[in-house]
């Protein structure tokens, strides 16, 4: 049995299959609903259901609580219709978003800027051009059918001269994935990818002044958007905040200082909330969203993208709208949620 999903105000309309999530059917049809994980993690898929029946399947309590969905909220990632169904979702993105894409990648490059981080360029098959918007992600399809999310942080421009991705990947130790990634995997090893997803990527109909806010490898995709920036030439002002727990955190650290005295528009602040005497750092401390609300008393103008700990982007939605007046709808993120993140809840 087939239902019936539109969305409103774009009267965006699509099909779901029997068993079929509302994200899944809108993703497979290139209708761009907002999203992140996929799992029921990071609430970035919520929107309001405005006629219609849903079932979720199992989710967390912080991406959709009960009150939430007694009001008639429902998550697109774990939400299958019982019925057709109206939906409100002001993010739905209009046509061209690009094809979503299995393929094999070679390990072509690897660096560690810091212990605990290895900057890995992946090779792309020459003869299949790969399209993404800067910010988007690809999912490592492992063995055991499992998929490992990770940002893509080079621009789409990049692929003209030599095609290929940038993934910045944070060791999380014991971690099926990234113990291979900095143990076992070496050049030229192939993988498979799946990609581009994810609803995080510059609103460029835009001319509003933008705050950018990472944490750790939360810069993956906001070094993406900077030389997207670099490549249009965009005159927009941004001030960009990199947070890390340690000065060794901002692993691109001269990178962005070399990026914001090429851009006049850009304006970076570096933030480190756990320095030891030894770092001898005399930059920002703190966490690096109050570093934020610090420096603007209103933010009611402006458009922010946020990347990184799940606990970064949720005290940023919360703190930028309630406190400093950011409407709703010009807040973006990317939850970096790990496997363990994405344990149901309910």
């Amino acid at each position: 049995m087939t239902f019936n999903i539109q969305v409103e105000p774009s009267q965006r309309a699509f099909v779901t299959e029997a068993d079929e999530t509302i994200l899944a059917a809108a993703i497979r049809q290139g209708i761009g609903l907002p999203y992140g994980c996929k799992d029921g993690a990071c609430g970035s898929c919520k929107c309001k259901k405005v006629s219609g029946e849903v079932v979720h399947g199992p989710h967390q309590v912080k991406a959709l609580s009960e009150a939430e969905e007694a009001a008639g909220f429902v998550l697109a990632c774990c939400a299958k219709p019982l019925s057709d169904v109206v939906l409100e979702s002001r993010q739905v993105t209009a046509a061209g978003i690009p094809p979503i894409k299995k393929m094999p990648v070679r390990v072509a490059h690897m660096s560690r800027p810091s212990s605990d981080v290895a900057v890995v360029r992946l090779q792309l098959p020459a003869t299949e051009p790969f399209q993404y918007f800067a910010g988007q992600y690809v999912e490592f399809l492992l063995r055991d059918g499992d998929r490992r999310s990770y940002s893509m942080a080079n621009a789409p421009h990049t692929q003209t001269e030599l095609p290929g991705i940038e993934l910045h990947i944070r060791h999380m130790p014991g971690g099926k994935f990234t113990d291979a990634v900095f143990s076992t995997m070496k050049e030229r090893d192939i993988l498979r990818v799946e990609g581009p997803y994810g609803s995080f990527y510059l609103r460029e109909d835009s001319d509003k002044p933008m705050v950018f806010v990472a944490s750790g490898t939360g810069f993956a995709p906001i070094k993406a958007l900077l030389e997207h920036m670099m490549f249009t030439q965009s005159k927009r002002d941004v001030s960009v905040y990199w947070g890390g727990r340690r000065p060794a955190d901002l692993y691109l650290h001269d990178w962005m200082m070399a990026t914001a005295a090429a851009m006049p528009n850009v304006r970076y602040i570096p933030v480190v909330s756990d320095a030891a005497p030894e770092d001898e750092w005399t930059g920002r401390t703190g966490f690096v969203h109050q570093a934020v609300l610090n420096d603007f008393a209103d933010l009611s103008g402006m458009e922010a993208y946020v990347c990184g700990a799940p606990i970064v982007v949720e005290s940023a939605q919360r703190d930028f709208v309630a406190a400093r007046g950011l409407p709703a709808d010009a807040f973006f993120a990317d939850s970096f949620t790990s496997a363990a993140d994405k344990v149901a809840e309910t």
